[in-house]
């Protein structure tokens, strides 16, 4: 039985992830934004551009193609200092600083200031740029010009090394996973951001009992998570390092439970052996990036 499911479900990961020249063409980019507010800033390059790669490329959970990398680029005490001695909404006016800088390095480039990051719209990738400043223990802070302005403490190393542990204790499932749910949030526009994705995905697998097996399982990790997911609407979660609580509320339930329902016959089908039929239904989740036809 489920003769097809190794095949189905390996190919539909492979597709998922980036290529080389992707990875390449991303990570380029985000250096030499980085290199560009350097020399605004402070004249020079560094040997070590200042600069994290978080978001889904920081936790290794990006789903070819990838729209945007985003980047966390430090800076110095000073720059913080200067602006507290502003009035009004200083982390709207760091932003449109960064900006300005960035504009003067790529004035034919589209970007814009919006709410907690710097956008610079390259043809093949979007840059997302936060500026943050050096807090103790990994932490950083960062401007939100949202309601007034405020700055946000976040920690994007506890929630890569969350991912990081639970992956390798999963034998690389965690991401693959992250990835697959990734596919049927962007090809059923379901309103749930991909970092709350990667967390809800990282907290069922830290627990589930299939989660160190091959893709001979993973129909039923898709089927076993929706269920789980289904059942966590109207609830919250913490994020690591800081545990701020984060509502998930419950605008994305009904989808998740039309996901459930057809993964669910999908499974079904799988263990009877009628690949051709499980495929068509798999792609009523995920569309024609996973496959029908396995061989």
């Amino acid at each position: 039985m489920w003769v097809a499911v190794r095949q189905r479900f390996r190919a539909f990961h492979e597709d998922l992830n980036l290529t080389r020249d992707q990875v390449e063409d991303g990570i380029g980019k985000a250096i030499r934004v980085t290199q560009a507010l350097e020399r605004a800033y402070n004249g020079r390059v560094a040997d070590q551009p200042p600069l994290r790669i978080v978001g889904s490329w920081g936790k290794g959970t990006q789903v070819r193609p990838s729209a945007d990398i985003d980047i966390m680029v430090e800076f110095t005490p000073a720059v913080l200092a200067r602006f507290e001695a502003r009035v009004g909404n200083r982390q709207s006016q760091l932003l449109q600083e960064v900006r300005a800088s960035l504009l003067d390095a790529y004035p034919q480039t589209d970007m814009r200031g919006d709410g907690q990051v710097v956008m610079v719209q390259f043809n093949t990738i979007t840059v997302e740029v936060v500026p943050v400043f050096d807090l103790p223990g990994g932490q950083y802070l960062m401007p939100d010009t949202n309601n007034g302005g405020r700055w946000k403490t976040v920690d994007p190393l506890a929630q890569i090394a969350l991912i990081e542990a639970i992956d390798t204790r999963t034998n690389g499932n965690t991401r693959a996973l992250t990835k697959i749910i990734k596919m049927w949030q962007r090809e059923k526009n379901v309103p749930l951001k991909s970092f709350l994705i990667e967390l809800l995905v990282a907290d069922f697998m830290s627990t589930y009992q299939y989660a160190q097996q091959d893709y001979y399982y993973y129909d039923w990790f898709v089927r076993d998570f929706l269920r789980a997911l289904v059942g966590r609407a109207g609830s919250g979660l913490l994020v690591p390092g800081t545990g701020e609580w984060i509502w998930l509320g419950a605008d994305w339930h009904t989808k998740a439970e039309a996901a459930l329902a057809v993964a669910e016959t999908a499974c079904e089908w799988e263990r009877l052996d009628y690949d051709v039929t499980a495929g068509q239904e798999w792609q009523t989740i995920f569309g024609a990036r996973i496959p029908i036809h396995v061989l």
